[in-house]
């Protein structure tokens, strides 16, 4: 009989020790992105993220004037 109220008594410590690392596994919204925002701002992501980015508008943008001059030297021979 003794040994009953022992296990109880180590089931109950086990299933609070569970109960705990599920609790703390949980990730808070606004915290854990503060966090990661951090995280990525001084391992530079964020900086290469927008380089990328500006790349990107940048051949946008050429790719764009391209076009308008193209069709201003069409519209030149047409006269």
């Amino acid at each position: 009989m003794a040994w009953i109220v022992k296990a109880c008594r180590h089931l109950t410590l086990v299933l609070v020790l569970f109960a705990f690392c599920a609790i703390a596994g949980c990730e808070g919204t606004d915290t854990r992105e503060k966090v990661d925002d951090t995280v990525e701002e001084l391992a530079g992501k964020k900086n290469l993220d927008r380089m990328d980015q500006m790349k990107k508008n940048i051949n946008k943008s050429q790719q764009q004037q391209l076009e308008r001059y193209k069709k201003t030297g069409e519209s030149a021979e047409e006269k």
